[in-house]
């Protein structure tokens, strides 16, 4: 057994002390949209320090626990807060998390986050649905031994976003009458925000819109046989977009505004992934 794995199997047996709960559906909440774990009907819940050898959350925004529960009668488990590359966390740790919702019974891992827009068609306060991703400048959370318990060595990632979970959420929008647009997510480390240069280089690779997390944890998630699908909130113009220098604190305050509109897009595309 790998010191990955023994290491995931530790995190689990202390969550099952907790609760056996069996999740079908795992959610990560990004920057702002923490909100959404109160629409949770919870059943338990505990917090990412009480658990030996887990990463905690430095970032403001990220309340840093798990909420177990249902939303529209889908049991579902949902980080409220994420671990990001640039806290100085080795990548096996920043994917722990969604390796844990995996042995904790997961089919369907979705991802969400506050991003900065590339696309000039894209308005702060838009949503994007994740159609595929670059990791850039982030290591690949498979570099090293490979756990043949969490997946193979060589995983194919022709389609990290699936497609009919895709349609699902797109069909859910539609049915609500929010705009949802389609594109590339660019993970970088951050925590710096990008030079306009590599928002320029980044729109010319094929990149919609840019933010510090999400895709290193789709790869892990690919890796061990979930499905995913992800939304991103736009919450800001990237820089040489903007005309405004960016902070984190506006990134929030964007997110915070969106984040009733979205509580009602997520939950509506919970319903329908979990048919």
């Amino acid at each position: 057994m790998s010191g990955i794995y023994n290491k995931l199997t530790n995190c689990l047996e202390q969550i099952r002390k907790v609760t056996d709960f069996k999740p079908k559906v795992a959610i990560v909440l990004g920057s702002g949209l923490g909100g959404f774990a109160d629409e949770v009907e919870a059943e338990a819940s505990i917090s990412y320090s009480e658990i030996e050898g887990f990463p905690v959350s430095t970032v403001p925004g990220h309340k840093g626990r798990f909420v177990f529960g249902h939303v529209g009668g889908v049991p579902v488990v949902v980080m409220q807060g994420r671990v990001h590359y640039y806290e100085g966390y080795d990548i096996n740790d920043v994917v722990l998390p969604i390796r844990l919702m995996g042995l904790m019974g997961a089919e369907v891992l979705m991802l969400t986050n506050a991003v900065g827009s590339i696309n000039k068609e894209f308005n702060v306060g838009d949503f994007m649905l994740i159609r595929d991703h670059i990791l850039y400048g982030v290591p690949s959370p498979l570099i090293g031994y490979n756990s043949e318990e969490l997946g193979t060595r060589f995983p194919d990632m022709s389609e990290v976003y699936k497609k009919t979970l895709c349609e699902k959420i797109l069909q859910g929008a539609q049915s609500l009458g929010i705009k949802l647009h389609e594109g590339v997510y660019v993970q970088t480390s951050g925590p710096n925000f990008e030079t306009p240069a590599e928002i320029k280089a980044y729109g010319i690779m094929g990149a919609d819109v840019v933010g510090m997390s999400t895709a290193c944890e789709a790869v892990a998630a690919v890796h061990m046989g979930l499905q995913v699908c992800g939304i991103s909130c736009v919450s800001n113009l990237a820089a040489g977009i903007s005309e405004t220098p960016l902070s984190h604190e506006d990134v929030q305050e964007m997110a915070d505004k969106a984040a009733p509109l979205f509580k009602i897009l997520v939950t509506e595309a919970i319903k329908r992934i979990g048919q």
